[in-house]
């Protein structure tokens, strides 16, 4: 199978396998989809400004005439050389689909195919299915940042401006951000124009750059969820949807409190080590604020039920992406069903 886990798309990234001529690079985080997609097109070694060498498409366009996609990719370059075809917002056509397929089953030589696309469920049919089972392609998704990929984002940008992070303010910046890779960025891009001239970033720092409320919010819906306190979730739904909150973010810090969560419960049954202690040893480290609602929710789930959460989230990310209706009704359903669950075990542990 022609694919990576979430986990290893970074490292198959920096040394891809020249023998794959396709490149799928998918998931709900757009941001990052847009980013991984790029360091990819950097490792080709083509000019990406060169019109000739990279011809740029967007999914509209090749789902109004999927042969264009066939033409460009069969099409010898003028100059000689090999070429990039970078398909921008690829749908699911049924006219894209047996492009897609003809071309996975008799590669180009000369040219490569980069496709970025939103989320997808594995179906053998879909755009991932093909990628997936083509020997000449590679899958890479891209999902919300979990802990440990914000850490490192964090230290790429804020290092790299010659700043170092105190604990606290890093835990902070953890629990704030992680929605989106992009917006990612641009907050920490903004935080280390603002500590410029300072050798270290604060806490005080984060939160007069950043002061994402909402985010805070969301992180405090998530706790309640996943600890079964019934009364904060509906308190602090409430106060998201009363501000607006994006019903896709608020999912994304739900996905990484759980992935979180998963780690760490993990940890305590590798090493068979307390809720507490888990907490405590965790790296990055919990955000103050939060230890109390995590060592309680490690008490709650296993790794098992956990896992099968993670799954109900992500059905429920495709649900609202493709009806776009009653958006929160289907997060209040989910972080429900999430909440008796906890508080279904939170008494045996």
């Amino acid at each position: 199978m022609a694919a990576r886990k979430a986990h290893e798309v970074d490292a198959w990234i920096d040394r891809p396998d020249p023998r794959i001529r396709t490149v799928l690079v998918y998931g709900p985080d757009r941001g990052l989809v847009s980013e991984r997609a790029r360091r990819f097109a950097q490792q080709t070694g083509l000019d990406l400004h060169d019109p000739f060498a990279v011809i740029r498409l967007e999914g509209a366009e090749v789902d109004a005439d999927p042969a264009r996609l066939a033409d460009e990719a069969r099409t010898f370059s003028m100059f000689g050389g090999e070429r990039l075809i970078w398909v921008r917002n690829t749908g699911g056509s049924k006219g894209l689909l047996n492009v897609v397929s003809d071309l996975l089953a008799e590669p180009p030589s000369d040219a490569r195919i980069l496709l970025e696309a939103g989320d997808l469920k594995r179906a053998a049919g879909n755009l991932r299915g093909l990628c997936e089972k083509a020997e000449t392609a590679m899958a890479l998704p891209c999902y919300a940042d979990k802990a440990r990929d914000l850490e490192r984002l964090i230290e790429d940008i804020l290092g790299g401006a010659g700043l170092t992070v105190q604990t606290e303010a890093k835990s902070l910046l953890v629990n704030a951000l992680g929605g989106d890779r992009l917006a990612s960025r641009g907050e920490l891009e903004k935080l280390a124009l603002y500590a410029d001239g300072r050798a270290e970033v604060t806490d005080e720092d984060v939160i007069a750059s950043i002061g994402d409320v909402a985010a805070l919010s969301a992180d405090s819906l998530a706790d309640a969820a996943l600890t079964g306190n019934l009364v904060m979730l509906d308190r602090e739904l409430g106060r998201l949807v009363q501000a607006g909150t994006d019903v896709n973010a608020v999912l994304a810090t739900l996905i990484r409190a759980i992935g979180q969560l998963h780690d760490l419960r993990l940890m305590m049954e590798s090493r068979d080590l307390s809720a507490a202690s888990a907490v405590q040893q965790a790296r990055p480290p919990v955000f103050f604020t939060r230890r109390n609602a995590v060592t309680e929710a490690l008490k709650a789930w296993t790794s098992e039920r956990i896992a099968a959460a993670e799954e109900r989230i992500h059905e429920t990310v495709l649900a609202v992406r493709r009806s776009g209706r009653l958006e929160v009704e289907t997060l209040r359903h989910t972080l429900l069903a999430i909440a008796i669950e906890a508080r279904r075990h939170g008494r045996t542990g």
